[in-house]
């Protein structure tokens, strides 16, 4: 055997462990529901976004049903620099005015969602776009922050009431997989922007989905950030509501929304990091998995 054939007979070896390592959650995921965040530089970055879809095909076509859910952070922050607004961020969340509002739509709708669905049907014609907005998908009420007893008016920032399942379940029974900006309406037919994380945990609530998976900029959720050797691989959800206080701005809503998740019946919600190849199969397919995993307690592991 040359060393060009053992070469080639050790990446086919090699591939056919990563195939067997899949099959126990290949047959433990069969027909469920999982809700991935995308998000963060993979939605810039053109490989990691085409990698994102290929991913999200592989666990349609291996009998899983994703619903994927997208923001835009990145994006939109540039088209309204481009148009001389400035983006301003309190507790994660962007304050949204009536100006910038029109922008934050068309850039989730019209650039977002449509490259994403493009990406998905280059691997096989599945994916649907559907806006929060749209049939009242997503319905809303005027989000309000916190800060002890005092609520912080934060604009046009909407926080989803009722997910109207039946439009999500209709594309998911025909075989497609449904992609959803995060824009809200509200029993007015006002519009809201929508925080991408807070949506894709009320998509999974109402969903009663299997798992929940957020893809974001760093490795997960640490213990002492940006220090990735302090990575905390699972917490429960007494372990995260100690922690939540001392979270930075950007890591609050996403573990905010794992736990609504978790709380709420969904048995699995991770942050995983979307700078990583094909994190989302990983994160799914594999013994190790990636990044942080929240679950209701340590006692019922």
């Amino acid at each position: 055997m040359t060393n060009t054939q053992q070469i080639r007979q050790e990446e086919a070896l090699q591939k056919a462990s990563v195939l067997a390592e899949a099959l126990p959650w290949l047959l433990k995921f069969q027909e469920s529901i999982v809700v991935i965040k995308f998000g963060g530089n993979a939605m810039t970055n053109p490989l990691l976004s085409k990698q994102f879809a290929q991913d999200v095909v592989f666990l349609k076509l291996a009998g899983l049903k994703p619903i994927v859910v997208h923001g835009g952070g990145p994006q939109i922050s540039k088209k309204l620099e481009e148009s001389g607004i400035k983006s301003e961020f309190k507790s994660g969340y962007r304050v949204t005015t009536e100006e910038s509002i029109r922008i934050v739509k068309d850039v989730l709708v019209n650039e977002i969602q449509k490259d994403l669905v493009s990406n998905i049907n280059e691997n096989a014609k599945l994916a649907v776009g559907m806006s929060g907005d749209s049939n009242s998908l997503l319905e809303v009420e005027k989000f309000y922050l916190k800060d002890n007893d005092q609520k912080i008016d934060i604009g046009l920032v909407g926080n989803v009431k009722k997910v109207d399942v039946k439009q999500i379940i209709d594309v998911l029974e025909s075989g497609q997989i449904p992609v959803i900006s995060t824009i809200g309406i509200d029993k007015d037919k006002n519009i809201y922007n929508v925080n991408a994380d807070t949506a894709a945990s009320a998509i999974a609530i109402a969903m009663k989905a299997h798992k929940m998976v957020i893809l974001t900029d760093v490795a997960g959720l640490m213990e002492k950030y940006p220090d990735e050797t302090t990575l905390i691989p699972t917490v429960d959800i007494a372990g995260l509501k100690k922690i939540m206080p001392s979270l930075d701005e950007g890591m609050k809503p996403k573990m905010q929304a794992c736990l609504e998740a978790i709380e709420a019946g969904v048995k699995r919600a991770h942050v995983i990091d979307g700078r990583a190849p094909h994190a989302v199969l990983v994160e799914v397919f594999t013994d190790s998995g990636t990044g942080t995993m929240v679950i209701e307690s340590m006692d019922k592991e």
